[in-house]
């Protein structure tokens, strides 16, 4: 059985602030959409104390921009994107569009049709996150997106050379210096300057998810991500230090970055909080772990692998860290998960930032029923139907007498009238009567 021996707070404390959150959003969104470009740019200018003639960067402010990053800043953003596009396009090639002949004349098939025009966000607020541009825009480019746009606030007053850089390298056609709630609303309705996206994707804080969410049917997107997730499962062949690391390595997103140790060991459930405190001490991020570890951060001390797997699948994290004797033992029951990272060697870092599993991932147990983003969400998987006339007729007749059942006789006439046309049979409207 579990027990929990570190509790995070309580769900009623989050409640309320995710009703401040959809109100302030539901307000802007309204404002965006009455006004346009005149209310993006007073919402830039509030909250970022950003108001430049133009936010999109144009071609020469784009090579100025990118002149600026070190060279081998450049090169390590390419050795990533290479690495992100290259598993993206293993993934694209395993989507295969189809077609069969399922009766005699009767073709079925569909196509993996990429969306036309995406909206990328780029967070940058506390911490410039470099890595969600590889993460969207590269991935949206293997899948085959014409239009992809892309946003990212200002960092310490002006464009943020790194994360513009990897926007250029990454292929975005429009690149705007524009951050939070207006900057995914300007994507999605549209302004007098910014011509509207089909989808938008990319993390950011609780107002750009929360926006996302409102958004969503006008548009669509990616998920809804709320504050990043660590869960480390661990034997007692774990290393406390690693363990608390790690929990540390994404607890420093954000104060409310739930990171959670599953262990069977009750050596290193005992041992786990000294150990994050002593690294807490040292740490440069540790205003933002210290608060998330307090307040999100759990220890639950489970009997065995086998109730560590239910435990897992019922947490559903996002990032799911496995250090145990034979990690792959979860690989094979585990069902509810955003990414695991098998085994010591690698970790939630190396997914965040380098080594190609794409980052944006399911938040808040959405894990039960999605995976995170990949080039299939670019995708649109549509179906087509041709048949023969002497399929027509076949399929025809079976079409007819279904339809009579629900008396829906405008359809049961679409399939008369091919019986009539293909098959020479004396079918029609009048046939009606005989079911109403």
């Amino acid at each position: 059985m579990a027990t929990v021996l570190k509790r995070r707070v309580d769900a009623a404390v989050t409640d309320e602030l995710e009703l401040k959150v959809r109100r302030t959003v539901e307000g802007i969104l309204d404002d965006v959409k009455k006004r346009g470009d005149a209310a993006v740019r007073e919402l830039s200018e509030k909250f970022d104390g950003w108001a430049p003639a133009s936010f999109r960067l144009s071609k020469g402010e784009l090579d100025d921009i990118v002149a600026q990053v070190p060279v081998q800043t450049i090169t390590d953003i390419r050795f990533a994107q290479d690495q992100i596009r290259a598993f993206a396009q293993h993934q694209r090639a395993a989507l295969r569009d189809i077609e069969v002949e399922t009766l005699p004349g009767v073709k079925l098939g569909h196509k993996n049709i990429p969306v036309d025009s995406v909206g990328c966000y780029v967070p940058g607020g506390r911490y410039p996150m470099v890595a969600s541009a590889h993460m969207s825009i590269v991935t949206a480019r293997a899948a085959g997106v014409r239009r992809v746009i892309a946003c990212t606030p200002p960092n310490q007053g002006r464009p943020h050379a790194e994360t513009i850089a990897a926007m250029v390298l990454g292929g975005a056609d429009e690149i705007y210096v524009l951050g939070g709630v207006q900057a995914v609303a300007a994507m999605a309705l549209g302004t007098q300057s910014i011509a509207p996206v089909d989808m938008l994707c990319g993390p950011g804080n609780a107002y750009v998810a929360e926006a996302k969410r409102q958004l969503f049917g006008r548009v669509g997107i990616d998920l809804l991500a709320g504050p990043t997730e660590i869960l480390v499962i661990a034997d007692d062949s774990a290393d406390v230090e690693m363990i608390a690391t790690d929990l540390l390595g994404q607890a420093e997103h954000g104060p409310t970055s739930p990171a959670i140790c599953l262990t069977t060991s009750r050596r290193i459930a005992e041992a786990l909080p000294a150990e994050v405190e002593r690294q807490l001490k040292v740490l440069p991020t540790a205003d933002v772990a210290s608060v998330a570890w307090r307040d999100y951060g759990e220890i639950i001390l489970v009997d065995s692998l086998d109730e560590a797997v239910a435990e897992a699948d019922r947490i559903a994290a996002e990032h799911v860290e496995v250090l145990t004797r034979n990690p792959r033992y979860f690989l094979e029951r585990m069902r509810n998960y955003g990414a695991l990272f098998l085994g010591p060697e690698t970790n939630v870092s190396y997914g965040d930032k380098v080594i190609g599993t794409n980052h944006t991932l399911p938040t808040l147990g959405a894990a039960r029923y999605t995976g995170g983003l990949w080039v299939g969400k670019f995708l649109k998987t549509c179906t087509y139907q041709e048949v023969t006339p002497e399929a027509s007729v076949a399929v025809g007749e079976y079409c007819s007498r279904l339809c009579a059942i629900e008396r829906f006789w405008g359809h049961k006439e679409q399939a008369d009238l091919r019986l009539r046309r293909y098959g020479g049979q004396n079918v029609g409207l009048g046939a009606q009567r005989e079911h109403a």
